[in-house]
């Protein structure tokens, strides 16, 4: 498994919702794992994009966080796949990127993504995305498949 796979978040903050992580900075992917598990979420973490679709088809995440900056496939085609699959459309998606410029940001949300955040990332900011976009899952009206 790699680093910042499965787990349980044990929290009451995170609500039980399950977050997959796709990033191939073992760093990072530990820091946002243990930063997301710290506040009560179920995190599963990937180092590579291209087992993304597949893994998240079998997990039905409640929030997909994803680079844009990863080998063999980039983030923003990642995002544009998991829009396009109609059983994963309705999953938010949080792109955190080293990209700063606003046009950037602009790719990133046309190609689906509901959040962008740049690196280096700031925990309040990204914590208070997470929590941002999983309130809006559960207010949509095909909220993601939610994890006890």
């Amino acid at each position: 498994m790699e680093p910042g796979g499965t787990q349980d978040g044990g929290g009451a903050e995170g609500d039980g919702a399950t977050i997959l992580i796709v990033e191939d900075n073992a760093l990072n992917l530990k820091l946002f794992s243990d930063l997301l598990r710290a506040h009560g979420y179920a995190v599963e973490g990937l180092a590579d994009g291209r087992e993304a679709l597949d893994r998240a088809r079998a997990l039905r995440p409640d929030l997909i966080v994803t680079d844009i900056q990863l080998p063999h496939i980039s983030g923003l085609e990642l995002i544009e796949r998991i829009k396009a699959d109609p059983d994963l459309a309705a999953v938010p998606i949080m792109a955190v990127t080293a990209y700063a410029g606003r046009s950037d940001e602009e790719r990133v949300r046309a190609a689906g993504a509901e959040a962008y955040v740049s690196k280096p990332i700031s925990v309040v900011r990204f914590v208070a995305e997470v929590r941002g976009l999983l309130a809006l899952a559960q207010g949509s009206a095909n909220p993601p498949v939610r994890r006890e």
